[in-house]
């Protein structure tokens, strides 16, 4: 892993994961990973994966109390502005984007999170709402992605002004929209967070990780059945599934945050690779012992706020303001 940069909380990450988050990570193996793991890939497999996965984020990671969220839907897009408590400046923005395998999760299911970012940054977020799989394959969600940044620069926000952050799948949806903006000579956001960022379509990096140790979550057999989804039979070399950078691209700071009990963690460790060999500049961040996107589960992971101060300061030096004038989070 690499060293912490100046601009990131002098907080030292830990070495291993409290007992807390690994008694979670037990549970969880033996649980939601089974039934993750069984799910048939048809209408009643997806109704039942995006209603358990809406139910465990509202429990473990609600929306802080007193956030405002004011819903967006036009013609181009659909989303909503989450304000956590006290957090009333106009000017800087996050641009987050969900994830849960292009299938499972919504604006809503990350309410919490956004919440939370919101709060420890001192910035509304933006949550996009972008089209799922399987009702709508590639590109929909990538299209909405690139939409909703557009329309964020539509509305006053200079790309300088915002940040974008996403989690899973919507990490690769978010290294995507970077990608784009230097194909098509497009301005740069600010800087770039994601957390447990899916980047190798194929799962074949996440199975190598599986045979060290099994995510707690899901295996990546299942996991590649829900991308089959939303990939709909396009060539997995498709240059915005199968994701690479020539070297010398312009490209935001990018901090990145994985767990280190999660299949995912080898997906981050490739992405930072990929970054840097290009002349990129990113942060990597494992945090022993944590699942996928621990930073979502506040309530039974004590390292998720932590985490989340981390990311927060990232995103307030990229925005040049004031490093952990909002760094309370609960």
């Amino acid at each position: 892993m690499s060293t912490p940069s100046s601009y990131l909380s002098t907080a030292a990450v830990p070495l291993t994961g409290s007992f807390q988050s690994r008694t979670a990570a037990m549970v969880t193996r033996a649980s939601v990973r089974r039934l993750n793991n069984a799910l048939p890939s048809n209408a009643a497999g997806v109704w039942f994966g995006r209603t358990m996965v809406a139910t465990f984020m509202a429990a473990l990671g609600p929306p802080l109390p007193g956030t405002t969220v004011v819903p967006v839907r036009d013609a181009v897009v659909r989303g909503e502005w989450v304000s956590a408590p006290g957090v009333t400046r106009a000017d800087k923005a996050i641009y987050y984007i969900h994830g849960s395998g292009y299938v499972v999760c919504s604006a809503r299911t990350h309410r919490g999170l956004a919440s939370r970012l919101s709060k420890t940054t001192g910035v509304p977020v933006f949550l996009t709402d972008y089209r799922l799989a399987p009702e709508h394959c590639f590109p929909a969600a990538a299209d909405d992605v690139e939409a909703g940044y557009r329309w964020l620069q539509e509305r006053g926000f200079r790309p300088q002004d915002i940040v974008v952050a996403g989690d899973s799948a919507g990490g690769h949806l978010a290294m995507d929209l970077l990608i784009e903006n230097a194909r098509q000579g497009q301005a740069q956001p600010a800087g770039a967070v994601m957390f447990s960022p899916l980047v190798d379509l194929t799962l074949n990096r996440a199975r190598a990780q599986e045979a060290v140790r099994k995510d707690p979550m899901i295996s990546a057999q299942a996991a590649r059945r829900m991308v089959d989804m939303y990939s709909c039979n396009e060539p997995e070399d498709h240059p915005r599934l199968g994701l690479s950078l020539r070297t010398g691209v312009s490209l935001p700071p990018i901090l990145v945050q994985a767990g280190g009990a999660e299949m995912l963690k080898a997906d981050a460790e490739y992405l930072y690779a990929m970054v840097t060999a290009a002349g990129g500049r990113c942060e990597l961040e494992v945090w022993p012992d944590q699942m996928h996107v621990f930073q979502a589960l506040p309530l039974i992971i004590p390292e998720a706020a932590g985490a989340l101060r981390r990311a927060a300061a990232f995103i307030q030096a990229a925005h040049g303001m004031a490093v952990g004038e909002y760094a309370e989070v609960s």
